[in-house]
């Protein structure tokens, strides 16, 4: 079990111009991430998308609509994501990919230290977020890195699964804001919807039930790619830009959405999860988005 956790993929080696990123206190992670960032896609990852990325659709039918125009493909590109469950990410994933995304995914502390399935994560370009540290700043570090080696960086703004009792997006946080526009790149929301549906918000024996059941309930999982948001008249470090880059986005989501959730409540989720917790706020309580917002 020891050498289980102490075993991850070899990354590859540092570049030379960012050598002087370095500093002396900084985690023992943060040069291999950078590493792996500026670095093209890991054959294993590609390997997975894919030949693997059929699995999800055992569990519902994945559709995905709208489209990245192919010249931005080669990058750099910044994503961001609604967060509605802990399936999502191999939903998005997948769709992602036929979109011809290769997606790089910011993840938290956790999961990225996890025996196995944390050292896999990081080495197919997944992003360390220590929210609430003092080293939370290296994940911008790392994210500056990927986008300079036209990587497409995939971020969920509201840093956790959404939990308004609507379902609509929360406003999130700015990192994903001050990313954008430190970097200097608009962003493409993708909206989803359904894979909520697939397992239970707690982690018991109802995300098991829910898990089997989707197999014949076969919920779709909807994604749509929508055009991007761009942040020209905004400026880093500027008071109050970052927020309004925040409330742009949001308000991209979620008018992606809207189309995703046609015939359905739009002021509840309807699929019933009592253990999902309604704590939250939506930006944008409806789905109705102001027409001054960008």
């Amino acid at each position: 079990m020891r050498g289980l956790r102490a075993w991850r993929p070899s990354a590859p080696p540092l570049p030379p111009e960012l050598h002087d990123q370095l500093r002396s206190d900084d985690p023992e992670w943060f040069a291999r991430e950078l590493a792996i960032a500026a670095a093209p896609q890991w054959w294993f990852w590609g390997f997975m998308l894919r030949w693997f990325s059929w699995l999800p659709s055992v569990f519902g039918r994945i559709q995905v609509t709208g489209s990245i125009p192919e010249p931005w493909l080669d990058g750099p590109l910044l994503l961001a994501v609604n967060h509605i469950g802990d399936f999502d990410t191999f939903v998005i994933g997948v769709a992602l990919h036929r979109a011809g995304v290769k997606p790089r995914f910011l993840a938290k502390s956790g999961i990225l230290s996890t025996p196995v399935v944390g050292p896999l994560l990081e080495r197919s370009g997944g992003i360390r977020v220590e929210r609430d540290t003092d080293v939370a700043a290296h994940a911008l570090r790392v994210t500056e890195v990927a986008l300079a080696a036209g990587g497409h960086v995939v971020a969920y703004p509201e840093g956790r699964i959404g939990l308004t009792p609507d379902g609509w997006p929360e406003r999130g946080r700015t990192g994903l804001a001050r990313m954008a526009l430190a970097a200097g790149v608009p962003v493409i929301p993708v909206s989803q919807w359904g894979a909520h549906e697939v397992l239970q918000y707690r982690t018991d024996w109802g995300k098991v039930r829910t898990l089997l059941s989707a197999v014949w309930r076969q919920p779709a999982l909807r994604v749509h790619l929508g055009p991007p948001v761009f942040f020209d008249d905004l400026q880093p470090g500027r008071v109050g830009d970052a927020n309004r880059a925040r409330y742009r986005i949001a308000a991209a989501l979620t008018r992606g959405l809207s189309p995703l959730r046609a015939g359905e409540p739009t002021d509840r989720i309807a699929f019933g999860d009592t253990t999902r917790p309604m704590s939250s706020a939506a930006a944008f309580p409806g789905g109705i988005v102001p027409d001054d917002i960008p």
